[in-house]
């Protein structure tokens, strides 16, 4: 297992004990020594490679002389859920033996632990591939949001609702299941109409507060708040003007961007902080218009596309950690 899955896998579930990665058995896999275990013991995984494992990629390990991380099994059912690659690498080697830590969930968990370390390091899974778990994972947890499901398999959670709709026998609920293990209503409306009644009856009631009355995210009770601070429907959603004809991802007019960065550049405590200047810099970089981005995705080889998507992703989760910190901070005000 490298460095970095033993982080995300370990990380994810601190502060979110019946979150997604804590069902899964990220603390578990954290609380689990290193065993060697007899290859003849083992069974293949239930793996989230439609076509199969690798074989160069096995003959590419077996001929390396690096020290390859443990695998992943589950105890129940001796099945290796992360590793098959370094399993046949072993067999190839004509090892006996393989180091490996021991997960104790459920069979579909482990397939779910499978998916998120696949796409984590080593040869990363396909589309295709991700896909197919996804779907697989909405069928079976069906509770869980779109963004947990498309931080598990590597998806936006757009592709994910997209999976859901399109699967027939998919159940619709009227709660899904955050990444946080917090329940939350599918239709926003709702949830919505909570918080602003719970802040009629509690104006003084801090965001944290307010989000957990109402089953919201805590960027949705700011903005229930917000809005009822400004006299306006908390449910209106804002009309969109004629001039945003070229976007930013975040849905915001590049003219809005500029207006925001540049407030930003006039603050003291970002110009003359070494940190200030640093965030400053990636959100400079970040703030291009949508043809940008799809210039960008036209420029990247067909042959550095997994590694541009694995460093991208990272990149992702460290954005969406920044934004749930600075959350929280507003929550416990």
């Amino acid at each position: 297992m490298s460095v970095q899955l033993e982080r995300s896998l370990v990380d994810g579930g601190k502060g979110h004990e019946e979150g997604v990665e804590a069902r899964c058995g990220a603390r578990q896999l954290n609380d689990q020594a290193v065993v060697m275990l007899p290859i003849g013991s083992l069974y293949d995984a239930d793996s989230p490679r439609l076509g199969g494992e690798n074989d160069e990629h096995s003959r590419t390990l077996a001929e390396s002389d690096a020290n390859l991380p443990p695998i992943i099994v589950h105890r129940s059912t001796m099945r290796v859920i992360d590793g098959m690659h370094r399993l046949r690498a072993a067999r190839l080697r004509g090892e006996k033996e393989i180091a490996a830590v021991f997960f104790d969930g459920t069979a579909d968990d482990a397939f779910v632990l499978a998916v998120e370390a696949n796409i984590g390091h080593g040869l990363p899974l396909s589309l295709a591939d991700r896909k197919a778990a996804a779907l697989r994972i909405v069928k079976t947890y069906q509770h869980w949001s779109d963004r947990a499901i498309g931080r598990v398999t590597g998806l936006a959670h757009k592709t994910i609702a997209a999976i859901r709709r399109a699967s027939g026998d998919v159940a619709q609920l009227h709660t899904r299941v955050g990444r946080d293990g917090r329940v939350r209503p599918v239709d926003a409306s709702e949830g919505r109409r909570l918080a602003s009644e719970f802040l009629a009856s509690n104006p003084g009631a801090s965001l944290r507060e307010i989000a957990k009355a109402a089953g919201v995210s805590l960027g949705t009770a700011r903005d229930v708040r917000n809005r009822l601070q400004r006299g306006e429907d908390p449910q209106r959603r804002r009309a969109v003007s004629a001039d945003r004809l070229s976007e930013g991802r975040g849905g915001k007019s590049l003219r809005e961007q500029d207006t925001m960065i540049r407030q930003l550049r006039s603050d003291p405590s970002l110009r003359f902080t070494e940190s200030g200047r640093v965030l400053l810099r990636l959100i400079d970089v970040h703030a291009m218009a949508e043809q940008d981005w799809n210039r960008l995705v036209d420029a990247v080889p067909a042959h550095l596309r997994s590694t541009v998507t694995n460093l991208a992703r990272v990149c992702i989760g460290g954005w969406q950690d920044f934004v749930e910190q600075l959350d929280s901070r507003d929550a416990d005000r």
